[in-house]
């Protein structure tokens, strides 16, 4: 049965990359986060950060492979 208490990051260290990297990614699409619970961003907000992150990830993912 999947787990309703949202995501969970495995790797306890790996928390503190990701929040840096969600916020930088948030920095390049000019949404303000804040730390914390961002509660207040509407959707088109929180699907920009979270389309930033995913393109950064692909450009990183095809700039290995070369």
């Amino acid at each position: 049965m999947a787990n309703s208490k949202g995501n969970n990051i495995n790797i306890p260290e790996a928390k503190a990359a990701l929040d840096k990297f969600k916020m930088e990614a948030a920095s390049e699409v000019g949404v303000n986060l804040k730390e914390g619970y961002n509660g207040d961003l509407t959707s088109r907000q929180a699907g920009s950060v979270g389309g930033q992150m995913v393109k950064k990830m692909i450009e990183k993912y095809e700039n290995d492979l070369k």
